[in-house]
């Protein structure tokens, strides 16, 4: 019926979405040293935004397995609330037929 331990692997997704955005904001913006010539510093601006996007592509990655992991939780839930809709129903009719009818005078 459902899959069991989707809990844990939200929590595992979620922790991992918190470590990348901490090692992105951790990244900071690359400063410019002035003993360095404008080539030099160039470099270290490609370098900065070639961790920073692969950061941000782990990141976007980690979000989409989140969302699909909770969007299969959503559906767990809607298929345990038909479940419990359809066994109500149920319940509703053998109450029913146990009543006892009832004479009119």
């Amino acid at each position: 019926m459902t899959r069991i331990g989707a809990g844990d692997k939200i929590y595992t997704l979620r922790q991992e979405i918190q470590n990348l955005q901490r090692d992105l904001k951790g990244l900071g913006e690359p400063k410019d040293m002035p003993e360095l010539i404008t080539s030099a510093n160039l470099l270290r601006a490609n370098e900065h935004l070639s961790k920073s996007g692969k950061k941000k592509t782990e990141l976007l990655d980690a979000y989409s397995r989140y969302c699909e992991t909770l969007e299969e939780m959503l559906l767990a839930v809607f298929e345990i609330q038909n479940d419990l809709k359809d066994i109500l129903q149920e319940q509703s009719k053998l109450i029913r037929k146990k009543r006892p009818k009832r004479r009119t005078r």
